[in-house]
């Protein structure tokens, strides 16, 4: 039995095969995922904490301390801490590698 078997894989071996294009593509592909081999994960703590703008270009959030331990903060405080974060060039390229590793553009 396994001298048969080793003779059929000879003999695969030997007979020289040509693929189609079409073929070839399917079967090696060449994105970054099935050269590297494994995928990445997006960043929990920032999916759950940016949302990205309409235009992709820049990302918001809320800012923290808003929500509890209120009674001690003055209005003003309170007030500006209600308002809308928005990234700056440098979080927003750090941030485009944590939440979309594989890029949208």
């Amino acid at each position: 039995m396994l001298g048969r078997l080793a003779a059929t894989c000879q003999a695969i071996l030997r007979t020289p095969t040509t693929y189609n294009a079409v073929a070839q593509r399917a079967m090696f592909s060449t994105t970054p995922v099935a050269e590297a081999g494994y995928k990445l994960k997006s960043h929990s703590g920032a999916k759950k904490r940016w949302r990205s703008l309409g235009s992709g270009s820049a990302f918001k959030r809320g800012k923290a301390c808003h929500s509890h331990n209120n009674v001690h903060k003055s209005s003003e405080r309170k007030n500006r801490l209600s308002t809308t974060a928005y990234s700056n060039h440098t979080q927003t390229v750090n941030l485009n590698k944590r939440l979309l590793p594989y890029g949208s553009n």
